[in-house]
């Protein structure tokens, strides 16, 4: 997928930038060496390669440090909600607002 002059001034003006020609003209050097690469990556068969959860695993074996599930703070629901409009079984309600 290769982008036109065309394309990098519709990008420009989408995005509120002003570009000058030479500024524009390396965009869309850099913007075509990006999606070039890209091409390279989608030719790569991937089939038979399973997921990593992390880059490394690739290479040694990597546990996830997980933190403990605890409650850091007190519980301040009722606080919280004294100024709400609306409040059911510890619930915010709110006005319905796609019909």
């Amino acid at each position: 997928m290769a982008l036109t002059p065309q394309d990098i001034a519709r990008i420009a003006h989408l995005a509120r930038l002003e570009l000058s020609a030479p500024e524009s003209a390396l965009m869309l050097t850099q913007l075509n060496g990006f999606f070039g690469i890209v091409e390279q990556m989608r030719a790569v068969d991937t089939s038979g390669v399973a997921p990593l959860s992390h880059p490394v695993a690739a290479i040694e074996a990597v546990t996830l440090r997980l933190q403990d599930d605890i409650a850091s703070e007190p519980d301040q629901r009722t606080a919280n909600q004294q100024s709400a409009p609306a409040v059911e079984n510890g619930l915010f309600l709110v006005p319905k607002v796609i019909e």
